[in-house]
């Protein structure tokens, strides 16, 4: 069959739970051919594709009919869209001839067609009747205000039929639905035809007579499913069957879906698969568990890399802490490795980081790996789906998991859905290069709530959403104190918190991820360490250091760094012998052999720097191309004279706040020079802000923290370390949740409806 139906008022209206069972008998069947037939031009029809929850469109008959295209290509359908504009006098020549009349304009999108306000009284005028004729046009007046001049003989109906009759299907195989006169050639008789509940009083008296048209009683989607038993359209059995979820809730109250489990899998000697605390530094998956140390029952929702032809069992369910997180359950979503290498190590790299941090010529996007990273999203969804319990909480990380709001909204409306945006989100001109924009956009508008860690962040999502589908804006606030506004590359004044897609109300807030000082504390404490501390203050003695720390990526501005390092040296000779830099660069996995030419021209330049300025006794740039414990990348941080983090481009940058907190803690008086295009730079009142795009600069700043009076480093020292005690990890995890819990009531606060 095929369903022909009117969109406002009509296929998008209706209870939510009629909408989402139509929604999904469309899914459940696909025998069932849609075709959105609407007033609305294409360009006003095209937010709807971005939104996951509603059914793709297999043809698309906009502006009153006058444009007809595939709902997949968006192409005109030929040669049907050939013989409507063979009819078309023009847009100029319509609007010439109206101009006496001071009629308004409708400012919307109109291809093909010219719509105007228009009263009772101004439509009854016979001149309008005339004009139309002599410009080979038919009038359309609707709802008492809309006048429409559309080609000779064309209308929803006519182009309907004209797609029925190319597609070869019988009247008898078509379904069509409206709610207004503007439906009325679709309507009409020839067709089967449903006048949905709360149609306009002139299209019910209109089709009255029409032993083909069924009146229904339930709004909206309600009408159609009504219809569907009506006319036996699939048997009452199969639409009875249709609008279950995917399973039964389950008994999680907060789902958190990660890509990383909490804890790390590896191979015992025996060749089994164990369990282990995760070893590699990431302090946001300890503050993520603290959420379920108070019984809170929980999942935890990670991939897991499995082999099913290795024949082992595979437990789609373990514990994570039976001690300490009693109803936490870590839900595993079996992936294999090839989809592993696809959706992680090579698609979300190669495609989704360059373009986040806008190195957009440097992304590879494929086509096949788009169809993988849909595949484990949707998997990401249904295992949520049946972890979350009722009305639960599911609090979602990273562009890696980008579509799952979109399939998890379908499969349970019920949720509460957050999301948390790690990475740098870029301007729209960026972000719009990819191919999948309107998919990703569509799929997050789908949350609740969405957080970023800085305002230029979330205002640069809302710039991107807004290319997409129409928003309202319905609160902003200051942005300060808390961050910057002015003289940093991502400062921003004023932030969107909240806007209106039409369907939802979407929150917006910025949330930089904090430190878990404990953790800092524990390491400078250790015995070990604070012998370290004194051999590197033996070794360092005389000399100032400034340390660099960072992974192995073009985003993070090393070659850069390294370019301006030997500029200084170069510029200010008296350095010589009395600085070092030293720079712990985390190697990528190998794998990832993006970065294999960044690593040898890394190691160019530091065989250079060395080559051109050691002496005896001295080393200009000591470059350790391995990983370091964390602890031991603590004493560094604490003896530091300088800390350098110039990326190019960064979310937010937990270096920084490392530095700072072992810096603090100890009482030091090291200055950190960071870039200002890192996240943390809107928030780190008391650093050095520097252009990791203009070397000139770069040098400059450095020299001034290598030369600082120690009264304004101890100043500026204490100022970052107040920032960054206070506002560490565990806040940052309370404020994310505190904003997510209650978005009516936060809501009704920015509106001014509560005090």
């Amino acid at each position: 069959m095929l369903l022909a139906t009117d969109l406002d008022g009509t296929f998008l209206g209706g209870d939510p739970k009629d909408r989402l069972s139509l929604y999904q008998t469309i899914a459940a069947h696909p025998e069932i051919r849609l075709a959105y037939v609407t007033g609305r031009s294409l360009e006003s029809v095209l937010p709807l594709l971005a939104d996951p929850t509603l059914p793709q469109p297999d043809f698309i008959i906009s502006d009153v009919g006058a444009s007809l295209v595939h709902g997949d290509s968006l192409q005109p359908i030929q040669p049907l869209q050939s013989a409507v504009d063979a009819l078309w006098p023009g847009d100029s020549q319509v609007a010439s001839a109206l101009e006496r009349f001071n009629l308004e304009r409708q400012d919307v999108p109109q291809v093909r067609r010219c719509s105007y306000f228009c009263s009772p009284e101004q439509a009854a005028n016979p001149a309008l009747l005339e004009i139309a004729e002599s410009l080979g046009c038919d009038l359309l007046y609707s709802a008492e205000r809309y006048l429409d001049f559309l080609p000779k003989g064309v209308n929803k109906g006519s182009s309907l039929q004209a797609l029925i009759d190319w597609l070869e299907l019988d009247n008898d195989q078509v379904l069509t639905a409206g709610d207004t006169l503007n439906d009325l050639s679709m309507l009409s008789g020839q067709f089967k035809g449903v006048c949905v509940g709360e149609s306009e009083d002139g299209l019910l008296q209109a089709t009255r007579q029409y032993s083909r048209v069924f009146h229904a009683e339930r709004a909206g989607c309600g009408g159609i499913l009504e219809a569907f038993v009506h006319f036996g359209f699939l048997g009452k059995q199969g639409i009875a069957a249709e609008g279950k979820q995917v399973a039964d809730p389950g008994k999680a109250d907060l789902v958190m879906v990660y890509h990383r489990l909490p804890y790390e899998e590896f191979r015992g000697a025996d060749g089994k698969l164990q369990r282990r605390r995760p070893t590699s530094p990431n302090g946001i998956i300890p503050t993520l568990l603290s959420f379920f140390g108070d019984g809170r029952a929980g999942s935890w929702v990670a991939w897991a890399e499995h082999d099913e032809a290795s024949g082992e069992t595979f437990d789609s369910h373990t514990t994570v802490d039976a001690e300490r997180y009693p109803k936490l359950t870590a839900a595993r979503v079996a992936l294999s490795k090839e989809e592993v290498n696809i959706f992680y190590k090579r698609f979300s790299k190669e495609a989704f980081w360059p373009t986040l941090h806008t190195f957009w010529e440097r992304a590879q996007f494929r086509e096949d790996d788009w169809q993988v990273f849909l595949k484990v999203n949707r998997a990401f969804a249904e295992r949520t789906a049946l972890e979350a319990a009722e009305g639960a909480t599911v609090w979602l990380h990273d562009y890696n998991l980008w579509m799952v709001p979109g399939y998890l909204r379908e499969l349970r409306p019920d949720l509460r859905i957050a999301f948390f945006h790690h990475t740098y989100f870029p301007s729209a001109d960026v972000f719009n290069v990819l191919p999948w924009r309107r998919q990703i956009i569509g799929s997050l508008l789908q949350c609740d709530y969405i957080g970023f860690h800085i305002p230029r962040q979330v205002e640069n999502f809302v710039d991107a959403a807004r290319g997409v589908m129409p928003l309202q804006t319905i609160s902003r606030q200051n942005c300060a104190p808390r961050f910057i506004t002015y003289g940093c590359a991502v400062g921003l004044e004023r932030m969107t918190t909240a806007v209106d897609t039409g369907n939802r109300v979407v929150k917006l807030g910025a949330h930089p991820v904090g430190l878990d000082i404990e953790r800092v504390r524990s390491a400078l404490a250790a015995p070990k360490i604070r012998q370290m501390m004194e051999r590197l203050r033996t070794e360092l003695a005389g000399v100032k250091l400034i340390l660099s720390v960072e992974r192995l990526d073009y985003t993070k501005g090393i070659l850069e760094k390294l370019n301006a390092y030997e500029r200084l040296l170069e510029e200010n000779p008296e350095l010589l012998g009395k600085v070092t830099l030293v720079t712990v660069c985390v190697p990528a996995a190998k794998e990832m052999t993006i970065y294999d030419e960044l690593q040898g021209q890394i190691e160019q330049a530091v065989g250079r720097i060395n080559g051109r300025f050691a002496r005896i006794g001295w080393t200009p740039l000591q470059f350790f191309f391995r990983s370091l414990p964390f602890e031991e990348v603590s004493a560094w941080y604490a003896m530091a004279d300088v800390m350098w983090i110039t990326p190019l481009r960064d979310g937010l940058n937990l270096v920084a706040k490392e530095f700072v907190a072992a810096q603090g803690l100890l009482g030091g008086r090291g200055v950190l020079v960071l870039s200002e295009f890192a996240g943390a730079a809107a928030e780190l009142k008391g650093a050095l802000l520097t252009n990791p795009h203009d070397p000139v600069d770069m040098v400059q700043t450095c020299y001034v923290a290598l030369n600082m009076p120690k009264v304004e480093a101890q100043d500026r020292l204490r100022e970052l370390f107040d920032i960054v005690s206070y506002n560490d990890i565990r806040r940052w995890g309370d404020e994310f949740l505190a904003a997510v819990s209650d978005p009516q009531e936060q809501l009704d606060r920015a509106l001014g409806l509560v005090g």
